[in-house]
């Protein structure tokens, strides 16, 4: 959808695969950047069943939008669920495979793509938790920001069962990738989720929490972490809703 002249919104185009087939899920996570949009399909099955997949569409010079490229994990497989989560910023994005097992079943990763001068795509990193574990689902949700990426892990155990993380990489001047932080609620708790969704802005990320107890059973809770001038991330807000 595009917002006209005189401020209402319309519907530009309808995007779907290429190579779309039953059940692929296309659209279950969606992300734009400037004339750039990605979308996942993560029950894709080029890789194996369930493997995933993502898709790169560019506004073209007469509004249009077509399909640039196809995303696919590398080293993908069958129930990793590459494309439950997606995000772009510039010419950089994220996929998650919350299901993939480099770490233990389900501890799941995330991967990096760039887009080159010629316009290609292409992975130029896999990003896993440093303390990544089994059923974490390390890369159920995933944001970036410039040179800046979040990924929520909602079943890490680091403060009860499933209270959940989340974990800061930045790129480097190579361009290869490296973990920043590990953030964490100040007063997390088992099945609290947290990290079931993110989203990050410069300096400042929001990390979801939805079954939070904070007004009631599982009304759920927002974090917010900023970065300090040492390049440590702080938790430096709480949010709730006012009728939670």
């Amino acid at each position: 959808f595009e917002k006209s002249a005189d401020g209402t919104w319309v519907e530009a185009a309808k995007l779907t695969a290429s190579d779309g087939a039953a059940d692929d899920r296309f659209g279950n996570s969606v992300s734009i950047s400037g004339d750039t949009v990605l979308v996942g399909a993560f029950y894709d099955d080029d890789k194996g069943g369930e493997s995933g997949s993502a898709y790169v569409f560019e506004r073209s010079a007469d509004g249009t939008w077509v399909e640039a490229a196809k995303l696919t994990a590398s080293d993908g497989a069958a129930s990793d669920e590459f494309g439950r989560s997606v995000s772009i910023s510039g010419d950089t994005a994220i996929v998650g495979a919350h299901q993939d097992d480099d770490n233990g079943y389900l501890s799941g990763s995330a991967y990096i793509f760039a887009k080159a001068a010629d316009g290609t795509w292409s992975q130029a990193a896999k990003l896993t938790g440093s303390d990544g574990a089994t059923y974490d689902r390390f890369g159920r949700s995933v944001a970036i920001s410039g040179d800046t990426a979040i990924v929520g892990a909602l079943g890490d155990d680091d403060n009860g069962n499933m209270s959940g993380s989340a974990c800061i990489f930045s790129r480097n001047a190579d361009g290869s990738w490296s973990e920043r932080a590990k953030l964490l609620a100040a007063d997390a708790a088992s099945r609290d989720y947290f990290g079931m969704s993110v989203a990050i802005s410069g300096n400042i990320a929001i990390v979801g929490e939805s079954r939070n107890d904070h007004n009631g059973s599982n009304d759920g809770s927002a974090y917010i972490f900023s970065r300090n001038i040492d390049g440590s991330w702080s938790e430096s807000a709480k949010f709730s809703a006012a009728d939670g």
